[in-house]
C-alpha cells in the first residue's frame, strides 16, 4: 500500500449499538472497494476485522480493528469497533484517534442507548458525525420514520444524501440525492439505471431539504439558491462540507449492508465531506504545546491499542499526528523515559499486516515487541519529549474475584493478568489484602468472562470467577472501659503486661486514634506502643464477623508492670485482649459500604430502574432529564446489593442501560443483613478449622 499525503486521508470510527451491521458494513465497504475479493459473514467466522477466535465464537466484535481502503485515489482508514457496553471502551479509543465517526443504525430498531452515548463521546472530540441506516430490508424498516426519529434525537440538521429505492425485502438500490441518479446493486456491483417514478417525487423532496442544509451556512450558495432555486452538485458538496466539518450537518446514507446496497455512496461521502487529518484542529500537547498535522514536523504518536499477536508478539497500534514513524528506528517513549528500538512498521487491515516503510503524520499504524510501550504512550523524537492527552476511559462498573483451578498456575496467573490489564485498560487488577484474593474489575459480565478464556487460550490458566467480598468493616456504639491481662509466671523468664483501656465511638470516616494518658509509670514509656500494636491487630482480626474495626478512640489509662517478665509481646497480648473485652461491652455493630449510582436510561424505564433500585435497599437522590429522550437516575445503594448489576440493568432494560458507581461512605447494617453476614462468617471460619 502506497503512503498517501495527509489532505488524502480519512481516519473514520465506524461505532454504533450492539448488533446493528457495523462489521458487516465494513466488510461491504472493504469489498466495495476492491480490497477483498468476496465479502465474509459474522455467522460464518469469515469477516475481515472479527478475526479474534472469541469474536468468531460469539458472533460478535470485541476489539476495534483496522481496515484500511483505497478509494478515488485516497486512502480511508475504517476503524470497526465493538457496541456491545462491556467493550465500549475500544470504541473510546478509535473515537479518539479519528477524525469523523459514521454511526450505524438499524432501520426498525432506531437509535439505542449505546449510540446516544457513543455520540456524546464523538461531540466532544468535535468529531463530524454520519449516519448509516441499515438494514432497510427488514420487515417493517421504513427510511422516513429512520430519519424523523434521528432528528428528533440528534436535532434537525440530519439531512438524507441517499434515499432507497423499494420497501423492506424489495429494497433494490438507491438514489444519490446529490446527483439524482439512481443505482441497483446485483451482487455487489452497482448498476446505474433512470430513477424510477415512484420514487421521483419524494426523492425530490428530499433533494430540496439537502440543497437548502447545503446552502444555509454559505451566504454566496444562499444568495444564489434564493434567486435560482437550485444549486449544482458540486456546489451542494462544497456547502456540504462546511457543514459538515463544523458539525453542523449530519449527512444520512441508507442500504443494506449484506447486499453492499448503498456501501459506495458512503465511501464517496467520506472521501468528498469528512475532513482529512490536516483539516481539524491542530493536537495539543499534555502541556498545551500545539502540533499541527505536518510530517515534516516533530514526531508525535499516540498508541491507542496494544494486542498480543500469537505470530509477532505483542502490537501496538498508533496514530501519527505530527513527523514521520520509520521503520527501524529508534524512538523515545515521553511516558515510561525509554528509548525504544521500532522494527518493521505495518498497516494492518484486520489481521493482514501489510509491511511498509513510513508512516507519516495523519496516518495510522502498528509496530510488533515494543519493549516498555503500553497504550496511552506517546512515541517521539528523544530531542524534543511531547506527551500527547491521553485516551479517557470509561470506568469499571463490575468486580470478581478470580483465582486458579490449580495451585501450581497462582504464579503464571499473575503474570498472565499483567500482560492482559497490558492489552485493555479497561481492566483493573488489584489483590483485595482482606480477602487474600485477586479482584477483576471490568464494564460487565462479559468482559470478564471473556478475559477468563483469555486465560484460558492464550496463557493456559484455567481460573475460576466468583463474586467479589464486600468490604464490611465493624465499630463500637459506645463507651466502655475493660483490662487485659496476659500473665505466665509458671518458673524461668515468664510474661507480664495489665493495660486498662478506654473506648469510645468517632464520627464515621474518622479513623483510629490512641491517646497515652498513663501518668507516672504505671506502664514503661517503652511498652505503651506495645499496647497500641496490640489494639491495632485486634482492630484488623475484627470482634463481630471477623472484618476490620474503625472510628474508634483507645485511650490507655492504667496498667501494670513487673521489673523482669514484663515485654513488648506481652503488653501486646494484653492490648489485643482489653480491646476485645472491651469491644463486646460497648457494643459491636456492622457497617456496610454504600455507594453512589448514576443509572441513565430511557424515559420510559425509569420507573423500572426506580422500582429495581428501591428493592435493593437504595435511596433515591434525584432524577436528571438529558434532552436526548433519556434520564439519569441517582442513587445510594449499598454495595452488596449491586454486585450483579450490570446484569440487573440489562435484564430490566434490554441493553439500553448504562451506570457507572463510586464508593460513597459506610454507614450501619440493618439487623437482618448483618445477621447473615456474622453467621456467613462463622461458616467459613468452620470451615477452614475443618481443612
Amino acid at each position: 500500500m502506497r503512503t498517501y499525503p495527509v489532505d488524502r486521508i480519512r481516519n473514520v470510527a465506524v461505532v454504533g449499538h450492539g448488533g446493528v451491521g457495523k462489521t458487516t458494513l465494513v466488510e461491504a465497504l472493504l469489498f466495495a472497494a476492491g480490497a477483498v475479493e468476496r465479502m465474509g459473514r459474522v455467522d460464518d467466522g469469515t469477516t475481515t476485522t472479527d478475526f479474534d477466535p472469541e469474536e468468531v465464537r460469539r458472533k460478535m466484535t470485541i476489539n476495534t480493528a483496522t481496515a484500511p481502503v483505497e478509494w478515488q485515489d485516497h486512502k480511508v482508514n475504517l476503524l470497526d469497533t465493538p457496541g456491545y457496553p462491556d467493550f465500549v471502551g475500544e470504541a473510546y479509543a478509535a473515537l479518539r484517534v479519528a477524525d469523523a465517526a459514521v454511526f450505524v443504525v438499524d432501520a426498525l430498531s432506531g437509535v439505542q442507548v449505546q449510540t446516544g452515548k457513543l455520540w456524546k463521546v464523538a461531540q466532544s472530540h468535535g468529531l463530524p458525525r454520519f449516519v448509516f441506516v441499515n438494514r432497510l430490508d427488514r420487515e417493517n424498516a421504513d427510511f422516513a420514520r429512520a430519519v424523523e426519529a434521528l432528528a428528533g434525537r440528534f436535532g434537525a440538521h440530519t439531512v438524507p444524501l441517499a434515499f432507497p429505492i423499494g420497501r423492506e425485502a424489495q429494497v433494490e438500490g438507491v438514489v444519490d440525492l446529490v446527483s439524482m441518479r439512481a443505482y441497483r446493486t446485483d451482487g455487489g456491483a452497482p448498476r446505474e439505471l433512470d430513477l424510477p417514478e415512484d420514487v421521483r417525487e419524494e426523492a425530490s423532496r428530499w433533494r430540496d431539504k439537502l440543497v437548502e442544509e447545503a446552502a444555509e451556512g454559505d451566504d454566496a450558495l444562499v444568495e444564489k439558491y434564493l434567486e435560482s432555486g437550485e444549486l449544482t452538485p458540486e456546489e451542494v458538496l462544497q456547502g456540504l462540507r462546511a457543514g459538515v466539518r463544523s458539525g453542523r450537518v449530519v449527512p444520512v446514507l441508507c442500504g443494506v449492508a449484506t447486499a453492499a446496497t448503498g456501501v459506495r455512496l458512503l465511501l464517496d461521502a467520506l472521501v468528498q465531506l469528512a475532513p482529512s487529518p490536516a483539516d481539524r484542529e491542530p493536537e495539543r500537547t499534555t502541556d498545551g504545546q500545539t502540533l499541527p498535522c505536518d510530517p515534516a514536523g516533530p514526531l508525535a504518536a499516540l498508541v491507542f491499542k496494544t494486542m498480543a499477536d500469537p505470530y509477532v508478539g505483542r502490537l501496538s497500534y498508533f496514530r501519527v499526528y505530527s513527523g514521520t514513524l520509520r521503520s527501524d528506528s529508534q524512538v523515545y517513549n515521553a511516558n515510561k523515559e525509554r528509548t525504544e528500538r521500532v522494527g518493521q512498521l505495518y498497516v494492518l487491515r484486520g489481521k493482514h499486516q501489510i509491511p511498509v516503510a513510513e508512516i507519516p503524520a495523519g496516518d495510522l499504524g502498528a509496530v510488533a515487541k515494543l519493549g516498555e510501550t503500553q497504550t496511552n504512550d506517546t512515541l517521539c523524537g528523544k530531542d524534543r519529549p511531547l506527551r500527547l492527552r491521553p485516551i479517557e476511559f470509561p470506568r469499571p462498573a463490575i468486580a470478581m474475584t478470580v483465582e486458579p483451578k490449580s495451585k501450581q498456575d497462582e504464579d503464571k496467573l499473575g503474570q498472565a493478568l499483567a500482560r492482559l490489564a497490558e492489552e485493555d485498560p479497561t481492566l483493573h487488577v488489584e489483590h483485595d489484602p482482606e480477602s487474600k484474593k485477586t479482584i477483576l474489575s471490568g464494564l460487565g459480565e462479559s468482559h470478564l468472562e471473556i478475559v477468563a478464556d483469555r486465560l484460558r487460550r492464550k496463557f493456559h490458566v484455567d481460573v475460576q470467577l466468583g463474586q467479589p467480598h464486600v468490604p464490611y468493616r465493624e465499630t463500637i456504639r459506645r463507651k466502655a472501659t475493660a483490662e487485659g491481662r496476659y500473665v505466665k509466671q509458671t518458673g524461668g523468664r515468664g510474661q507480664y503486661g495489665v493495660c486498662t483501656i478506654e473506648i469510645e465511638p468517632l464520627p464515621r470516616g474518622a479513623g483510629y486514634e490512641f491517646v497515652d494518658k498513663i501518668f507516672g509509670g504505671a506502664i514503661p514509656q517503652q511498652f505503651r506502643p506495645s499496647v497500641d500494636k496490640g489494639v491495632r491487630k485486634a482492630m484488623e482480626e475484627g470482634v463481630l464477623a471477623g472484618y476490620p474495626v474503625v472510628d474508634v478512640r483507645v485511650t490507655l489509662v492504667d496498667g501494670k508492670t513487673h521489673p523482669v517478665d514484663s515485654s513488648d509481646i506481652a503488653f501486646q497480648i494484653a492490648g489485643s485482649l482489653a480491646f476485645k473485652k472491651a469491644a463486646e461491652q460497648a457494643g459491636v455493630v456492622l457497617l456496610e459500604p454504600i455507594m453512589t449510582v448514576a443509572v441513565t436510561v430511557p424515559d420510559d424505564l425509569v420507573g423500572d430502574v426506580i422500582g429495581d433500585l428501591n428493592g435493593k435497599r437504595g435511596r433515591i437522590q434525584g432524577m436528571e432529564p438529558n434532552g436526548d429522550g433519556t434520564t439519569t437516575v441517582r442513587a445510594l445503594v449499598p454495595m452488596a446489593e449491586m454486585l450483579r448489576y450490570a446484569s440487573d440493568l440489562r435484564s430490566i432494560t434490554g441493553g439500553r442501560g448504562s451506570f457507572e458507581m463510586a464508593f460513597s461512605h459506610y454507614e450501619e447494617a440493618p439487623a437482618p443483613v448483618a445477621q447473615k453476614v456474622v453467621e456467613e462468617a462463622a461458616r467459613q471460619r468452620e470451615a477452614a478449622q475443618a481443612h
